[in-house]
């Protein structure tokens, strides 16, 4: 594994920001994340005048944006524009979201990610399905957080659906759930979006037993007799792969079926791992700096301890029989290492695998189609069975 990473010839510094630039315009084409909160029309001159990279030139930037376009929207839905308001309360989002990207981590960035969560809650009653923010009970230890905040929504017209629980990864939080949530609520399946942890609004850190967050909102989502909830689906996007696969084996019998779309499990939480994958062409910034944010990590040599010790491997998870998984990331993947489903498909329970071309995620039209399609089966109780 590790010549194959010396292989991928990954970058060995940050970008510049014409290189940042340049990434973002050709990103912007692809409409793969980030760049989908961009208007395809507006986002080459939004992408031209960014001032720069650091925290107070970014997040002001794209805040200032953001600020504009909300007001906009507010006036709109004033005078009864309820579709033109729609139209700004999304943009208004989609600025913020670049504003607080990858991670607030400075007082702009913060600022635009506290914006765009109020902007999504305001765009959402503009849906036919609009948002539900729960915030729902967490016992959590001193230093966390006493709720999770999560975000319902319930397909119109169907009494009593299966849900499926879904979060991100290190930088997309439960505002970017939004076509996955859409996917399934076209399927007639409710939807229950909540931060990965150590992101957004989270009560706790990305340490080693963060599951509780998971559990306490599946505890709280199968004690609700209003949808179908004794076996539900999970979705967990990116390095939120990881905690869907975490609990497929720690509680397998409580899951109808798990997805891994594009997480770890053991290679990715190596020391020569994380050496090759610092400065990934497939990711736009502080790659390092956000991961470190969502584990807690304040130096370099806490940030290869922490990341080490999620290892499922190493915590004896792995031969233990586990809900039906499916993985799914991109066969040139840069950020988290194809081995990683290579060990889990030679480990315990057999798996169902889709490697799609690319990198990280293995972003193409037909993936997410095809990640839909398999959990609806199994929280329909007609895929495959543990």
């Amino acid at each position: 594994m590790t010549q194959a990473v010396l292989d991928n010839r990954v970058t060995e510094r940050p970008k510049t920001l014409e290189e940042t630039k340049a990434w973002m315009q050709q990103r912007l084409v692809s409409r793969f994340h980030p760049m989908n909160a961009l208007d395809a029309v507006e986002g080459p001159s939004l992408i031209d005048g960014v001032p720069g990279l650091d925290g107070a030139a970014w997040g002001g930037y794209w805040g200032d944006l953001g600020d504009a376009a909300r007001a906009d929207a507010q006036q709109c839905e004033a005078r009864g524009e309820a579709q033109r308001a729609k139209a700004l309360y999304a943009k208004a989002t989609g600025l913020y979201f670049m504003g607080r990207f990858p991670c607030p981590n400075h007082p702009a960035k913060q600022r635009c990610a506290v914006a765009e969560r109020e902007t999504y809650l305001k765009l959402s009653q503009h849906w036919a399905e609009p948002i539900e923010r729960v915030e729902i009970p967490f016992a959590g230890q001193a230093s966390e957080g006493r709720h999770v905040v999560a975000l319902v929504r319930r397909p119109a017209g169907v009494s009593h659906p299966p849900v499926v629980l879904m979060w991100g990864g290190v930088d997309a939080c439960k505002e970017q759930m939004t076509a996955a949530c859409d996917a399934f609520l076209a399927q007639g399946v409710a939807t229950v979006a909540i931060d990965n942890a150590g992101t957004g609004e989270s009560p706790i850190r990305g340490v080693q037993d963060a599951e509780r967050q998971f559990l306490a909102v599946m505890d709280w989502m199968q004690a609700r007799t209003d949808w179908r909830a004794d076996r539900l689906g999970l979705l967990g996007r990116s390095f939120g792969g990881y905690w869907a696969t975490k609990l497929a084996h720690l509680v397998p019998d409580r899951i109808a079926g798990a997805v891994n779309w594009g997480g770890g499990a053991h290679f990715m939480f190596q020391p020569e791992w994380i050496a090759a994958s610092r400065y990934p062409d497939s990711y736009l910034m502080e790659l390092v700096e956000t991961r470190s944010l969502m584990l807690g990590a304040v130096n370099d040599e806490e940030y290869i301890a922490f990341f080490k010790r999620l290892s499922l491997l190493d915590q004896g998870l792995l031969a233990q029989r586990s809900a039906p998984l499916l993985l799914v990331n991109g066969k040139e993947d840069k950020q988290c290492p194809v081995a990683d489903i290579h060990l889990l498909t030679e480990n315990g329970s057999p798996k169902t695998v889709r490697l799609f071309p690319g990198g990280h995620m293995g972003l193409t039209p037909q993936t997410l189609p095809t990640i839909v399609e398999w959990l609806v089966r199994q929280v329909q109780g007609q895929g495959v069975r543990s």
